[in-house]
């Protein structure tokens, strides 16, 4: 199963968040291989218009494609721990879809519509997170998920 993370923004190609969510991905890429995970991807779309929500989530609909399971992310979702997290990506896997669409809104976070047509609505706490940061995040347990599926000890990554 593919991984896309489709993000709001843009993020500078020499920024050290830039730096961690390269190194991520590609721990991803090489735990998750042989799980028939990945690879990991990052589409990043931008509203130059200024339509607000409705206009981002117009954008980050084009990346999810027919079949894809959507993980939104938003802080009103479900905190959930690593392992469960991993269960989950392993359960939309074994749902036989084909790729996993991961959501990041911009600073007004995803627009109520998409957020609702997603599978799994997550959230990284009740803190508000820079949308960056985020991306970097999801990448680390996104490897974290690779490594548990592979059985190796998630707490040591």
């Amino acid at each position: 199963m593919r991984i896309r993370i489709a993000a709001v923004g843009r993020m500078a190609a020499r920024s050290p968040e830039a730096a961690l969510v390269e190194d991520y991905l590609t721990r991803f890429a090489q735990t998750g291989r042989a799980l028939g995970l990945g690879p990991a991807t990052v589409a990043e779309v931008e509203d130059r218009r200024g339509g607000g929500k409705p206009a981002e989530a117009a954008l980050l609909s084009r990346q999810v494609p027919d079949g894809a399971a959507i993980i939104a992310l938003d802080e009103r979702g479900r905190t959930l721990s690593s392992p469960d997290f991993a269960a989950a990506l392993a359960r939309f896997g074994d749902q036989g879809r084909p790729e996993a669409v991961c959501l990041i809104g911009g600073a007004d976070g995803l627009d109520p519509a998409l957020r609702d047509r997603a599978d799994l609505v997550l959230s990284f706490g009740a803190m508000v997170w820079p949308h960056m940061l985020v991306r970097v995040m999801l990448a680390e347990q996104l490897y974290r998920c690779a490594t548990i599926l592979a059985g190796g000890p998630y707490h040591r990554v």
